[in-house]
């Protein structure tokens, strides 16, 4: 008999915000729960199991209305989107959960699972755990749910055999990208997906490849592999043309470097114009793989903005993190996206190991020499299973596994701590909000964001961040 999946994207009420002041990025807004759609629509084409997607942030469903939403679809097998930041609503999502559907078997996966596995299996009423790409592993467990067997030989599940727990190790990494079927959007609300960003109605993200071959130093992505596979231009922009069809009009390309394979973005492009596709797109790149006939291109196919990684103003902090690049580079690809009219949010970060005031004050007016049009700054927090984490634990500069015990004892008052450097958290946060309000906060970016605006929407979005810096203290 079928068994009826309910996958669910926690509410966020408890997620960890950390110490970082108010930011200005590209994630304001509601985005579609993305690995949650891949497993839906993957179940729904090779298996004879029943998905559902419970979006609680788009839908707007608090705990006091969780329980009664997982009640009504009558769940067997109950799977909650995992990421260590989002853990404490993972907890009390798998309480509602129980109490809701008490028979039904619970399943976690994501990130955080990878991470820690034995400590996120020993979390009350837990069941299994998928690590890795998800798809093959969900669905295979779904079949040996349904047929009361034991998990044995599914890679990727964690499970507990009485007392002990027992782990199958990592699936393989999925190569042919072009074989899985697009994400369930049909599934989603489709129409409260935003961005703050976005200038077109209809939003959505979407992934054209898995993994990154780069190595920085703060990433912790490493659930997706450091190999690059790419899904053929072909095969992504049918996605779009499907997407468009559903009323979609804006794309956020997810990849941690779309722009990786110039031949793959050209190829991508001419798709878009050749088929008369009317949309706007933005992508995560490195400085280091443009080029300015690239660019122009990407901006004829409705390429409006670049995300690009500069993390710091100096040379050696970049080099600590691994980065690959120089200061030269990155002031080339700035300038070549302003040559092609694409607009830019540059990511910057303070508190790096050894950084003194001087050297945040020189990453500050680095971000205003670059003129971006948005600027993204946060204050360096080590992720857990990131090589700037586990480098400092080896070293002794982190004194103890706070993200484990974390993990294995989700706690409200647990606060993600900054980098141990030299500058004090105080201090790290004053620095912040200067450099948010020294690259908003100037006359000539004001008039040149003004001269931009082509909506009321627009002009309101821009005016409701412009207060959230002058707000920040």
């Amino acid at each position: 008999m079928p068994l009826r999946a309910l996958l669910i994207n926690p509410p966020a009420r408890f997620t960890l915000r950390g110490n970082n002041p108010a930011v200005v990025d590209e994630h304001r807004g509601v985005v579609p729960p993305l690995g949650l759609m891949y497993l839906a629509a993957y179940v729904r084409q090779f298996t004879h199991h029943e998905p559902a997607i419970l979006d609680c942030p788009a839908e707007q469903i608090d705990y006091d209305a969780l329980g009664g939403a997982i009640l009504a679809r009558r769940p067997d097998v109950v799977g909650i989107t995992t990421m260590t930041f989002t853990l404490l609503d993972v907890v009390e999502t798998v309480r509602a959960a129980r109490n809701a559907a008490p028979d039904a078997k619970v399943v976690l996966g994501g990130p955080h699972v990878h991470l820690f596995p034995d400590e996120t299996i020993r979390l009350p009423g837990v069941d299994y755990l998928v690590q890795g790409e998800g798809e093959v592993s969900f669905a295979r467990l779904l079949d040996a749910i349904e047929a009361d067997q034991r998990p044995y030989a599914i890679p990727g599940v964690v499970w507990r055999d009485g007392d002990r727990v027992v782990n199958n190790g990592m699936p393989e990494l999925i190569d042919d990208l072009d074989g899985l079927p697009f994400p369930a959007r049909d599934l989603t609300p489709l129409e409260r997906y935003s961005s703050l960003l976005a200038s077109r109605r209809g939003v959505t993200t979407m992934l054209t490849s898995r993994g990154c071959p780069y190595r920085c130093a703060f990433c912790m992505r490493s659930h997706l592999g450091k190999r690059f596979r790419a899904r053929s231009p072909r095969n992504v922009v049918d996605e779009i043309e499907q997407c468009v069809a559903m009323g979609i009009g804006e794309f956020l390309f997810y990849d941690d470097t779309f722009n990786l394979d110039r031949s793959r973005v050209v190829a991508i492009c001419e798709q878009i114009l050749s088929r008369g596709l009317d949309i706007g797109w933005d992508f995560r790149g490195r400085v280091d793989c443009v080029d300015l006939g690239m660019l122009q291109l990407a901006k004829r196919a409705g390429c409006q903005r670049v995300y690009f990684g500069v993390e710091s103003g100096v040379q050696a902090h970049l080099d600590a993190l691994d980065k690959g690049l120089d200061l030269g580079q990155v002031r080339e690809g700035f300038s070549l996206a302003k040559q092609a009219g694409i607009a830019t949010l540059a990511y910057f970060m303070i508190g790096l190991p050894g950084e003194t005031r001087d050297d945040v004050l020189s990453t500050i007016e680095f971000a205003r020499e670059l003129e971006p049009d948005f600027a993204h700054i946060t204050i360096l927090t080590p992720f857990p299973g990131t090589p700037i984490y586990l480098g400092g634990l080896a070293s002794g500069a982190i004194k103890r596994d706070y993200w484990r015990e974390f993990a294995a004892n989700p706690t409200r008052e647990f606060v993600p701590p900054f980098w141990p450097g030299p500058l004090p958290p105080d201090e790290l946060r004053e620095l912040c909000t200067l450099a948010y309000k020294r690259f908003y906060v100037r006359p000539r970016y004001i008039a040149r964001e003004l001269l931009k605006v082509r909506s009321l929407g627009e002009l309101g979005r821009k005016l409701r961040a412009g207060l959230a810096v002058l707000r920040m203290r």
